[in-house]
């Protein structure tokens, strides 16, 4: 464990964000630099208890104990090893991730939990610094695996199998490498410098990457497996009158314009919200980098709509710890729009309509305790409402089966349907979480892998 009784000792403390003032007007990411020395105190914290819910409140089973007493006794680099030997990835996660392992913590018990999620970003930033070592097999099978797909799952899996050894090549329809890491996160969330740095090691590990290429079933034959790691890229609609006046667009395309126009590409017509009142519908993680990207390009102002009820600022009698905490939750981007006295949040509404000539000028809602209509004065509409499931042609040419929700249907071993065919991430899983993406991948490398070596 770290110091024995370094969770009496030390109080909780997360690294500052930089002034509002300042990040509204720029793209970079939102936090100071957190000291070594505070980084090495709040790893003193953890108890390593008798039983590490941590261990179970992250889906990757990260052995976090492991590595914060290793930070705490300055053994970075034996922290990084205990850190990659369950997360490829620990600079997307320590950075996006949720943390449901803080949840979990035994010391949240009195809302105080271990810096878990600081202390893994840091870890990771560390090995960034001195450069990321390429790990190539010293062997090869001569097995070829196709991962479709460049995001999260797709490239854990690709990287575990290029690292046993076998020739992976990954498909990416769009013109970079990353799906949802690349495209989907606003660069204040994640500088893209830590994903090319990954993706310039897995070039070194032997993965070649296809950008701008869509595979199809015949392309695809060649291979001894497939894995379809291609998302969940179907939004949820919202079927209203009005759904079709201009300034009323999907929030991922909105995103992604912007996260190209960041990287310095040109975007013709591209989705701005400057001096314009905007309108967020979902609440979610979407949602609320769609206010922040708005706040920056200097909305008039943004009103955010959740259709379920507000939720409490505390933990319910049906909600105990070690479960995911259901609470009020206020991102950086909500701290950046009320400052500036342009956001406002609104639960328990429904949207009933769009209301405009030609172009949006309101929003028709209702609100869902007094039933009273109401109009909401907008001139751009964000729809934040979450995906419903993976784009399906290329699964279903394959002969794999789909769920009831369409996703990908799966085993525990990421397994379609079809033999040699597996599938991770959102595509299977539905919507959710980049670490759960990562573990999801890690799984299916290791089903293909003992696929492939049964076959020899």
């Amino acid at each position: 464990m770290g110091k024995n009784t370094g969770f009496m000792e030390y109080a909780r403390e997360v690294p500052t964000r930089r002034p509002i003032e300042e990040r509204v007007h720029d793209w970079k990411e939102i936090y100071q630099p957190f000291p070594i020395e505070n980084v090495r105190t709040q790893g003193a914290r953890c108890m390593d208890c008798g039983i590490p819910f941590c261990h179970t409140g992250c889906p990757l089973n990260n052995i976090i104990p492991d590595w914060n007493d290793l930070v705490y006794r300055d053994r970075w680099r034996e922290a990084i090893e205990r850190l990659h030997a369950t997360n490829n990835f620990p600079e997307f996660t320590g950075r996006v991730c949720p943390a449901p392992c803080e949840a979990s913590c035994v010391l949240a018990l009195e809302e105080q939990s271990v810096t878990i999620k600081t202390i893994e970003r840091t870890i990771a930033d560390a090995e960034l610094t001195r450069g990321l070592v390429p790990r190539p097999s010293p062997h090869r099978t001569g097995k070829s695996v196709a991962v479709v797909g460049s995001g999260p799952a797709g490239l854990a899996a690709a990287q575990e199998l290029a690292r046993a050894g076998h020739d992976v090549t990954v498909f990416e329809r769009d013109d970079r490498i990353g799906g949802l890491l690349r495209y989907g996160i606003p660069d204040f969330k994640l500088d893209k410098t830590s994903l090319d740095a990954r993706l310039a090691q897995m070039r070194d590990e032997g993965v070649v990457f296809r950008a701008r290429t869509s595979p199809s079933k015949e392309d695809l034959a060649a291979f001894d497996a497939i894995i379809l790691a291609i998302g969940a890229r179907r939004p949820r609609d919202l079927a209203v009158p009005g759904r079709d006046l201009a300034g009323v667009h999907f929030a991922m395309e909105y995103l992604e314009q912007q996260n190209r126009a960041v990287a310095g590409d040109p975007v013709e017509a591209q989705i701005v919200a400057t001096g314009k009142r905007v309108v967020v519908i979902g609440g979610g993680d979407t949602g609320s980098d769609c206010v922040g990207t708005a706040i920056r390009q200097g909305a008039k102002s943004i009103v955010q709509l959740e259709i379920m009820a507000r939720p409490g600022d505390a933990r319910g009698a049906k909600n105990p710890w070690p479960e995911w905490p259901l609470v009020l939750r206020t991102s950086s981007s909500h701290e950046e729009a009320a400052a500036a006295g342009a956001l406002g949040r609104e639960f328990a509404i429904a949207t009933k309509a769009f209301v405009g000539e030609g172009s949006v000028r309101a929003l028709a809602a209702t609100p869902l305790d007094t039933k009273e209509d109401i109009e909401i004065a907008c001139d751009l509409v964000l729809l934040a409402m979450g995906f419903v499931g993976p784009e399906p042609d290329l699964a279903t040419s394959l002969g794999c089966e789909l769920d009831g929700r369409g996703n990908v249907r799966v085993g525990a071993d990421q397994r379609t349907s079809v033999e040699n065919v597996f599938s991770a991430g959102d595509a299977s899983r539905g919507q959710s979480l980049v670490v759960w993406a990562i573990a999801d991948g890690r799984r299916a490398a290791t089903a293909v892998h003992g696929l492939i070596c049964s076959k020899r």
